[in-house]
């Protein structure tokens, strides 16, 4: 359920945001599981709070963490056309180039919704990120943007629809089989005979 900073961010309340982070009375990572995982940090960048979020990350909140759909809080702004949030997530080094569920990206989203000054942003903040990454990984410096808990989640999901379409696969052929094997298909036809034969009678007495 909704924390007390959950709310205080959806509602963009940047100074109770605050009070909140000081009490630490909230874990700033909590995932909402009735808003699809969101966390205080997801509903800052949908309301547009920049500052909001600026604060929030600064306190610890982790702008790599998805939403059960694969959203980080740049997808939300995006889609939002918060662009403020977006150069305030770029600033800080959030990742605003992962792809969802769906395989898109926070600038496919901005696309979508007709937000050009995201997308024309974006197109260049992508860039810039890669070759920030690509500069850490040569530094050996470690990055925080990937939310381990649900790539876990994405691998298990592909795995079970590799499992699934196996058994699919199996059921196809057996089906195949039936329809194509005589010591399948005989079985099937004296039934389907006796069936008729049966609905035959039936209607003859019914007629009498």
């Amino acid at each position: 359920e909704m924390t007390e900073l959950h709310q205080a961010a959806a509602a963009g309340d940047y100074d109770l945001v605050e009070d909140i982070l000081k009490r630490n009375i909230c874990n700033p990572n909590h995932k909402d599981i009735d808003w699809d995982g969101r966390t205080p940090l997801h509903w800052a960048a949908a309301k547009g709070q920049a500052e909001t979020v600026k604060i929030l990350i600064e306190n610890g909140a982790r702008p790599c963490l998805r939403t059960d759909s694969g959203w980080t809080p740049a997808h939300f702004a995006a889609e939002s056309g918060r662009l403020g949030v977006l150069r305030m997530l770029h600033s800080l080094h959030g990742p605003i180039d992962k792809e969802d569920v769906s395989g898109d990206k926070p600038i496919r989203l901005a696309a979508i919704y007709g937000h050009k000054d995201c997308v024309k942003f974006l197109e260049i903040a992508e860039v810039e990120s890669r070759d920030f990454r690509q500069m850490a990984e040569l530094r050996g410096t470690p990055l925080d943007d990937t939310d381990e808990e649900w790539e876990e989640k994405k691998k298990e999901m592909e795995e079970n629809k590799i499992v699934q379409g196996q058994i699919l696969k199996k059921t196809e052929g057996i089906k195949l089989a039936y329809k194509t094997d005589p010591k399948f298909s005989l079985p099937i036809k004296k039934i389907l005979t006796a069936s008729l034969r049966m609905h035959s009678s039936r209607t003859q007495k019914t007629k009498r």
